[in-house]
């Protein structure tokens, strides 16, 4: 995560409270304005935006715009989508990120998703090869 004082940097964010676990405040996205949470500990670092007009909901790339004020180019940060029996959703038109601070988070190969900027098919097949090949399955 960054430090606060790169987070106060991105003038996006007018923080109103800060604790030794977090802040609150309000941002300003570039087509709405709502409240944002940020807190630290227990191993997880996390941020949630909620558009004041509770008929919005933040973009994807709200949240990405978002994961780059709040969090380092080289971290990871995950939307997550628990089993049913663990939902909770106090805010409807709140979103989070989190980010697992005790280790590297586990997440699939890219070339699941798709092919990285700059990355040619040869490669991504290569990728999936070795892959495949080190988990002892075929393709």
């Amino acid at each position: 995560m960054r430090d606060l004082q790169e987070i106060k940097a991105s003038k996006r964010i007018i923080i109103s409270m800060i604790s030794d676990d977090g802040f609150d405040g309000v941002i300003q996205m570039p087509l709405w304005i709502g409240s944002i949470i940020c807190s630290w500990g227990g191993g997880w670092e996390h941020v949630s935006v909620c558009p004041k007009k509770k008929n919005q909901i933040p973009t994807w790339n709200d949240m990405c715009l978002l994961k780059d004020i709040i969090f380092k180019d080289d971290e990871t940060a995950i939307q997550i989508h628990p089993v049913k029996n663990e939902y909770v959703n106090n805010m409807p038109n709140c979103l989070h990120l989190w980010r697992y601070a005790d280790g590297d988070m586990i997440l699939p190969p890219s070339f699941m998703v798709g092919m990285r900027n700059g990355q040619t098919y040869a490669e991504v097949m290569q990728e999936m090869k070795e892959y495949y090949a080190a988990r002892g399955e075929k393709l």
